[in-house]
């Protein structure tokens, strides 16, 4: 088989990385995420923990609910003053995940990997939400936090993600046309949604 990319995008309290690290377990496939940014300071040389503040600091900046700088593959060089900006800071991201994907099967939550891999025949575009009662039920349960706290989370990841989408990409988060499968945890459940992606992607491997 070839190597393939399972691409998951999720709102938040919607099961997303659950199903991720279910799949990765049952494919027998590693599974990305913050990982990534450890990866991607051993490429650049850019201290970890600048690429773990910019995660923290674009969360809550104005940036990426008004404007958009859409990745195109760029890199910025180490001579320039913006070397290690959050702009460069992603770019590196996506060259990790461009180079992972030549050399083996995994799954990525979030960082805009459906877009950084649209050129990729192998990449598979997952997009998982559910209603906003399961979410808020699903946040209280993991983080053992207040319906108001958790409502109050999910609203926040939700713009932010949001908004870094469409900053990187020039497209809507919630777009369906971006992916190729749109599941509803809170109609399906976690581990029916994880069979039919094991389902469809055998489909389009065999195809």
């Amino acid at each position: 088989m070839d190597k393939f990319v399972i691409a998951i995008t999720r709102t938040c309290g919607s099961g997303g990385t659950t199903i991720g690290k279910m799949i990765s377990k049952d494919l027998k496939i590693n599974m990305y995420d913050r990982e990534l940014l450890r990866l991607a300071s051993e490429d650049s040389g850019i201290n970890e923990s600048l690429f773990a503040n910019a995660d923290e600091h674009v969360k809550s900046s104005l940036l990426y609910m008004v404007s958009k700088k859409v990745y195109e593959g760029e890199l910025i060089p180490p001579e320039s003053n913006d070397f290690t900006s959050n702009d460069n800071l992603f770019n590196y991201q996506a060259k990790i995940l461009l180079e992972l994907a030549e050399r083996e099967s995994y799954v990525v939550i979030g960082r805009c990997a459906d877009y950084i891999l649209k050129d990729n025949p192998n990449v598979f575009k997952i997009f998982i939400h559910a209603s906003n009662e399961y979410c808020i039920k699903h946040q209280m349960e993991s983080l053992c936090i207040s319906e108001k706290e958790a409502a109050k989370q999910i609203k926040k990841l939700n713009k932010y993600r949001r908004g870094y989408y469409y900053y990187h990409t020039g497209n809507k988060w919630e777009d369906v046309k971006n992916y190729d499968l749109s599941l509803d945890t809170s109609k399906l459940g976690i581990e029916d949604c994880v069979k039919y992606i094991k389902e469809y992607i055998k489909l389009r491997m065999n195809s």
